[in-house]
């Protein structure tokens, strides 16, 4: 069935922002919005020149007749007009609650691009005390948040970039107090070359960049991203991931902006964004907003993947003729083993490790461990996510240094934020997985399964290689037809790999001769048990250990 948003808001007469844009992002994304009328604006593309908002009574009764009829999995709010429809949408939200999860995404819509203010203390006060504490995600730009925490009218200019790029964090993180989920600060109210928002989610933080659209039509970009986000919750994505998704959506809407009128014509969302690779975002692991876009010249596919855990099997592995182009050394530090004598362990596995290698012409990949390795003289490095997040800024200078000296660098990605955080730092090779179910590692990721994988490969931009569940060749073949630039196999390789490498290698040779379709969006990831409390760890889904 069809999933079911509500966007309590305003009428714009000049077609570009309030229930407009929220329509034409809906049907983007393929589901179906009832648009209830909470203001009406006379507006054109210039100017609002009235605003008429609907008694509390006739958007009480808009709701009813939809509450048993037509329930939302997400309900999403932007210009309400008043404090006591606030507590009308806050009511009903409680209401819903009660029944079943119900997500509320809130646009705190304070005053039109246009320059029109549409709220005053009262309401201010009304989102603070009814709207905040429900809401799932709120998505305020700058002005917006600081007026949100008493800090400024929304009639207040934005401070310059630099200060607002240095203290957004902190405001988001203040909107979270008040009893938000997830807060994410759009950047539409500066002036930069990129387009940075900031994402304070459960799961994830950090600036979600892309180029700026530089076009002088953007009137609804935030209804736009907003509604956006909504629909993304409503096919079951979580916060994180939604609004990866959202950028991408309103960041397409912008490009195919509209220009009609004498002022900023509207965006236009529309189909088509969900597997356009220029589209992907970056999400920053830090602070510091990105100020340009870098890129990095695309490395080898690593074809036939192997992942072993121990130098013997390296050894073992590459014996075989033919063997795989790429291998990794994933050792696990046993327990008990002082640091001296796992250093000195470790050392010596990666030196026979890359012996062999180089001596079959194969490319070594170091998994975790990453200061060891670079210590042993390994020139190919793969970390996990977790790992990611563990870097000291000192780390991540050492990374940087080892990286201009030709050191490669692999990342794990199981969901959209992790692929868009692995690409800000321009990776050598991007991992999707798990594939298929695996028991080699416990995670709370569901199956990729090959449409993902598709998609991962079309979009990333690194080479991606497809890992977990893969047990039989004729899997290793479906994961090259995915377009995968590699794939991975660990309990596949059997007892003796010089017996078991050839069917995998034919198997992969014989899938690169086929390629399956990219499909328009990707499928959730992280298993959704409820949207109803933003209280609960992102909608009562497991925290991931990368």
């Amino acid at each position: 069935m069809t999933p079911v948003i509500w966007s309590i808001a305003g009428t714009d007469s000049g077609g570009g922002a309030g229930l407009s844009a929220d329509q034409r992002a809906a049907d983007a994304f393929g589901v179906h919005l009832c648009p209830v009328v909470a203001a009406v604006t006379a507006q054109s593309t210039t100017a609002v020149t009235h605003i008429e908002t609907m008694s509390p009574a006739l958007l009480q009764a808009q709701l009813d007749a939809l509450a048993d009829d037509m329930p939302p999995r997400v309900i999403k709010t932007g210009l309400l007009g008043s404090a006591a429809n606030a507590r009308v949408v806050a009511q009903m939200v409680d209401r819903l609650r009660e029944r079943g999860p119900v997500a509320l995404v809130v646009d705190p819509v304070l005053r039109a691009s246009t320059g029109a203010a549409f709220a005053g203390e009262e309401l201010l006060a009304a989102y603070r005390s009814e709207l905040l504490p429900r809401a799932t995600v709120i998505t305020p730009n700058r002005r917006e948040a600081s007026a949100l925490l008493g800090l400024g009218g929304a009639d207040t200019e934005p401070a310059p970039s630099d200060s607002r790029a240095a203290d957004t964090p902190a405001l988001a993180a203040r909107l979270q107090a008040l009893g938000a989920g997830t807060v994410c600060i759009t950047g539409g109210d500066a002036s930069d070359t990129l387009a940075n928002d900031w994402l304070q989610s459960p799961h994830a933080h950090g600036w979600l960049s892309l180029p700026r659209v530089d076009t002088p039509n953007h009137h609804g970009t935030g209804c736009t991203f907003a509604s956006s986000l909504a629909a993304a919750l409503a096919l079951g994505w979580v916060t994180a991931d939604a609004a990866v998704l959202a950028k991408m959506a309103t960041t397409h809407a912008l490009r195919h902006a509209r220009a009609v009128g004498a002022g900023a014509g509207p965006v236009i969302a529309q189909p088509g964004f969900g597997n356009d690779p220029t589209l992907l975002p970056r999400l920053s692991l830090d602070t510091l907003a990105p100020a340009t876009w870098r890129q990095r010249e695309r490395a080898r596919d690593p074809g036939v993947y192997a992942i072993v855990d121990s130098a013997e099997r390296v050894q073992a592995v590459l014996r075989a003729r033919p063997t795989v182009p790429t291998i990794q050394l994933r050792m696990k530090r046993p327990t008990g083993l002082d640091d001296a004598m796992w250093s000195r362990q470790l050392h010596d596995a990666i030196a026979r490790s890359r012996h062999a290698a180089e001596a079959a012409g194969a490319t070594l990949v170091i998994n975790d461990h990453w200061q060891l390795a670079l210590r042993a003289g390994a020139r190919a490095l793969h970390l996990g996510q977790e790992d990611l997040l563990a870097l000291t800024p000192a780390d991540h200078a050492q990374l940087r240094a080892a990286r201009e000296q030709g050191v490669m660098l692999g990342l794990s990605s199981h969901s959209l934020w992790e692929l868009c955080r692995a690409a800000a730092l321009l990776p050598d090779l991007i991992a999707c997985g798990p594939v298929w179910p695996t028991t080699t590692k416990d995670m709370p990721w569901l199956p990729q399964d090959l449409d993902n994988l598709a998609w991962w490969a079309h979009m990333a931009p690194a080479p991606v290689v497809g890992i977990g569940g893969v047990l039989a060749p004729e899997q290793l073949r479906a994961v090259a037809e995915a377009g995968a630039a590699g794939g991975c196999v660990v309990r596949g390789l059997g007892d003796d790999p010089s017996k078991t490498l050839p069917a995998w290698l034919n198997a992969w040779q014989a899938g690169q001769a086929g390629r399956s379709p990219v499909p328009a969006l990707p499928h959730a990831t992280l298993p959704v048990a409820g949207l109803a409390s933003p209280l609960d760890t992102e909608h009562g889904a497991p925290t991931p250990s990368a």
